[in-house]
C-alpha cells in the first residue's frame, strides 16, 4: 500500500472532522433559547419561587462557560478545546465535565450496541447468503417474509411491544434500567447477571429489526455475484459446491457487507437513541436526547464530535483494509 494514499486519506479525514465539528457547533446555536437562563429558572420553579438577582447569575454563568463572548471567539475557543480534547462542561448538570458523563455512559452504549451489531450483521449475513443460494434448504425461504416485516418497524416501536409482551403480559423480564435501582455496580456475577437480563429487550428490539436488512442485502450481493464471469467459470471447471459457496460466492459478496458493517460500526455511539430512551438504559442515546431538550450546548458538542470522529476513523480504516478485502482493488499505480 502506497503511503502518499495513506497521508492524503488522512488528511481528507481530518478534513471531513472540521467540517462536520463546525456544522456541530453552528447547529446548536441556531435555537433562540438560552439554556443557562432556562436551567436557572427551572431550578427556581422547583423551589417555588423565582430568585432574586436571576439576571446577574445567568450573566455569571455566561461568562463562565463563555457564551457571553462573540460567536467567533467562542468558535476558535471551540477548536483549540476539541484539539486539546477538552469538552468542557456540561451546562445542564454544571460542574460535571462532558467528559467524565460520555466516560460514564460509553461502555453502557458499546457494550449492548456492539454486540447486537456484530449479533445482528453476522445471523443476517449468513441467512441471506443461505437465502441466495440455489442448493439451501427451501425451508429457508419461508424466513425472509417475517423478517421484512420486522425491518419495516422502528427500533423504537419494536421495543414498546417487546415491553407490552414480556413485562407487562407474562412478567419475564425487567422493563427500565440498565441494573435494577438501588443496586451498587461491582464486579461481581450476580451483578453482571442483572445487567445482561436489563440488557435482553433492548438488544432483541435491534437484532430483530438489524437482521432482514442484512439479510436483503447479502441476497441480493450473493444472487448477483453468482451471475458473474468468474463463478460461472468456476461452476464450468466442476469446483465443490462448498468451494463455490465459500471462496467464490460468499467472499465476493461480503465487501458491500462490511463497507455497511464500518459504517455501522462508526455510528455506534449515537445508537438507537429512541431505544435508549424506551428502556431508560443508562448509555450516550440516553444523555443525547436529554442535552437536546435542556438545549445544552457543550454535551450535545461533545457527543456529536465523538460520532463524528468514530465514523472519520471507521471509514479511514476501511480505506485501508479494502485491498485485503478484495484483491482486485489495488492503490498501487499501474
Amino acid at each position: 500500500m502506497r503511503i502518499d494514499y495513506v497521508l492524503r486519506r488522512f488528511g481528507i479525514f481530518l478534513l471531513i472532522v472540521w467540517a462536520a465539528s463546525t456544522l456541530n457547533f453552528i447547529l446548536p446555536r441556531l435555537r433562540s433559547t438560552n439554556p443557562i437562563r432556562e436551567k436557572l429558572i427551572e431550578q427556581a420553579l422547583l423551589g417555588g419561587y423565582a430568585q432574586q438577582g436571576m439576571q446577574q447569575m445567568v450573566e455569571e454563568y455566561e461568562r463562565k462557560f463563555g457564551l457571553n463572548e462573540p460567536l467567533w471567539k467562542q468558535y476558535i475557543t471551540y477548536l483549540v478545546d476539541v484539539f486539546r480534547f477538552d469538552l468542557n462542561y456540561s451546562i445542564s448538570n454544571y460542574p460535571r465535565t462532558v467528559t467524565s458523563m460520555m466516560a460514564e455512559a460509553l461502555p453502557w452504549t458499546i457494550g449492548l450496541l456492539l454486540t447486537t451489531t456484530l449479533l445482528s450483521f453476522a445471523i443476517g449475513t449468513l441467512l441471506g447468503a443461505f437465502l441466495g443460494w440455489p442448493r439451501a434448504p427451501r425451508w429457508l425461504q419461508f424466513m425472509m417474509p417475517p423478517l421484512l416485516a420486522l425491518h419495516a418497524i422502528p427500533f423504537f416501536l419494536l421495543g414498546l411491544l417487546l415491553i407490552y409482551v414480556f413485562t407487562f403480559e407474562f412478567r419475564l423480564l425487567p422493563e427500565f434500567g440498565g441494573y435494577t435501582g438501588g443496586t451498587l455496580p461491582d464486579a461481581s456475577l450476580a451483578f453482571a447477571l442483572d445487567v445482561v437480563i436489563h440488557a435482553i429487550l433492548p438488544a432483541l428490539s435491534i437484532i430483530l429489526v438489524s437482521i432482514g436488512g442484512w439479510a436483503l442485502g447479502m441476497r441480493a450481493m450473493m444472487v448477483t455475484t453468482q451471475g458473474e464471469d468468474f463463478a460461472i467459470f468456476a461452476e464450468a471447471k466442476g469446483l465443490k459446491p462448498r468451494t463455490l459457496f465459500l471462496n467464490y460466492a460468499i467472499r465476493n459478496a461480503m465487501l458491500p457487507q462490511a463497507t455497511a458493517l464500518a459504517l455501522v460500526l462508526g455510528h455506534i455511539l449515537s445508537g438507537a437513541v429512541l431505544v435508549e430512551v424506551i428502556f431508560g438504559y443508562p448509555g450516550i442515546g440516553n444523555i443525547l436526547f436529554n442535552a437536546i431538550r435542556q438545549s445544552d450546548y457543550y454535551l450535545i458538542q461533545g457527543i456529536v464530535f465523538g460520532v463524528i470522529v468514530s465514523l472519520g476513523i471507521a471509514t479511514f480504516i476501511l480505506d485501508l483494509i479494502y485491498p485485503f478485502l478484495d484483491p482486485r482493488i489495488s492503490y498501487r499505480k499501474a
